[in-house]
């Protein structure tokens, strides 16, 4: 039960994130104030997003490749899932870095849109 209400928080705030980014390309170049629409990241948050989402899309396509994940928090540092051993951690660890990728790409894709507006 704590899994599914887990996956179910997950996909929540991914429903949540992908309003904010459609309410944000709804707005146009103007908000309500009458100022430039500003997008979700700068051109410094820009980079480092597109480097951490570089980074865990990688993890990601090793997790597949080589079928086993490091743990993703603080209570299990250091430990290793592999699919064969510990399928249900695996699976998890690897749908919240692909989430995260997921949720990263869309923030870089709202903020490229939001610039070049014309």
């Amino acid at each position: 039960m704590l899994t599914a209400l887990y996956y179910l928080l997950m996909l929540l705030v991914g429903v949540f994130w992908y309003r904010y980014g459609q309410k944000l390309l709804r707005q146009g170049l103007r908000d309500e104030n009458d100022e430039l629409t500003k997008p979700p990241v700068g051109p410094v948050g820009f980079v480092v997003i597109s480097g951490v989402a570089a980074y865990l899309l990688f993890a990601a396509m090793r997790a597949l490749v080589l079928r086993e994940i490091p743990c993703v928090g603080k209570g299990c540092a250091g430990q290793i899932y592999t699919l064969a051993e510990h399928a249900g951690q695996y699976w998890a660890n690897l749908f919240f870095v692909v989430w995260l990728v997921l949720a990263l790409g869309y923030a870089m894709y709202v903020t490229l849109k939001i610039w070049f507006r014309q």
